[in-house]
């Protein structure tokens, strides 16, 4: 039997690197070579027990690799083709599919987020990727593994935020927290056809990446009050969109805040514990607020048309990777990215 080295959740608080067999593929699906994966702020969850997910499951969800075995049925791929996969992978024919919710495919909520969540997943040598016809992209020639692995989650994610948020041409938009889905927030607010756009955070080499991206003010929260600086700027009306992009009460409640009347909250993150309403910034129900919640879309198409933007050169995301590891510093590798250290955004992983 073959071996593979992989990212195992153990318990809440440890991740290891352990051997698993490799997959083989069966009909419909594909069994991919990681060339470069990454850490999802969503792992640290499941590192921390904040997200459920069963002991012994191998985690991660941002794959780029090559086509190493395809099962019955899988047609138009040939071994050795370089390709990403959606860290959301649709079946493309359930009800929710098909009423265009990829995300939510097979009716459960977030039932389209297979790896590291129901399915192993990708901080592995080796991925077995299901529904492999509606969910393999071929990378086109001249993006590297790098350019392209923003893709596959934090750029789908945070470009889902712009636009769930139905941002318009001359918006005010503001993005409260500048990791990196609140990064791609940024970028995606600013190809939306925002005209001011305003982040919040309180790392300063984040916001600069951040002014880069399209940001046209960057506040950190810790020198200025950035409610007060935010009506100060739209004179007192509220930005039409506020994008939450951390996942804590009190950056959900500064968005609320921050809403013109009929505005739009875009949440992004990934909340744990009670999230409450305050009622004065929620107008008592009355304020004809829209609140948009987001799991990334996925799918082949979506992916095809993330590295169009790429390739264009409109986006850049590649200065994003700050930190890279082997797969065998794995656990050295979550520990930097958890604990948020050395100006670490994101961290490539490769076997």
């Amino acid at each position: 039997m073959r071996t593979m080295k992989a990212a195992v959740f153990l318990r809440p608080g440890k991740i290891s690197l352990d051997e698993k067999p490799i997959p083989v593929a069966g009909p419909g699906e594909a069994l991919i070579k990681i060339t470069t994966t990454t850490i999802c702020g969503t792992d640290v969850h499941i590192l921390k027990g904040e997200f459920p997910v069963e002991a012994g499951r191998t985690i991660g969800h941002e794959p780029v690799g090559v086509i190493a075995e395809l099962g019955a049925g899988v047609t138009g791929y040939s071994v050795g083709e370089r390709v990403i996969v959606g860290a959301i992978t649709p079946c493309g024919q359930c009800h929710p599919c098909l009423d265009g919710h990829q995300a939510q495919c097979g009716g459960k909520a977030a039932g389209g987020w297979r790896f590291g969540n129901t399915i192993d997943g990708a901080q592995a040598e080796y991925l077995l990727v299901p529904h492999a016809m509606s969910n393999l992209e071929l990378i086109p020639d001249g993006l590297t593994d790098e350019q392209v692995l923003m893709c596959p989650d934090i750029m789908s994610t945070g470009f889902g935020g712009a636009e769930r948020g139905d941002i318009r041409i001359g918006d005010v938009v503001v993005i409260f927290a500048q990791g990196p889905i609140g990064l791609c927030a940024t970028a995606g607010a600013k190809l939306k056809g925002a005209s001011l756009i305003i982040v919040v955070d309180s790392v300063e080499s984040r916001l600069e990446v951040a002014k880069r991206l399209g940001a046209d003010v960057a506040i950190d929260y810790t020198k200025t009050d950035p409610l007060s600086e935010i009506m100060r700027l739209t004179n007192g009306r509220g930005v039409d969109v506020a994008i939450e992009a951390l996942g804590t009460q009190q950056t959900f409640e500064s968005c609320l805040r921050a809403l013109k009347p009929g505005g739009t909250l875009s949440s992004l993150g990934v909340y744990s514990g009670k999230l409450s309403l305050p009622l004065d910034a929620f107008a008592a129900g009355l304020g004809d607020h829209k609140i948009i919640t987001t799991l990334c879309e996925g799918g082949k198409e979506r992916m095809r048309r993330l590295m169009n933007v790429v390739a264009s050169g409109r986006v850049d995301l590649e200065p994003m990777v700050t930190h890279r590891f082997k797969l065998d510093q794995i656990e050295e590798a979550y520990e930097l990215f958890a604990n948020q250290r050395d100006g670490v955004l994101k961290v490539a992983i490769v076997p």
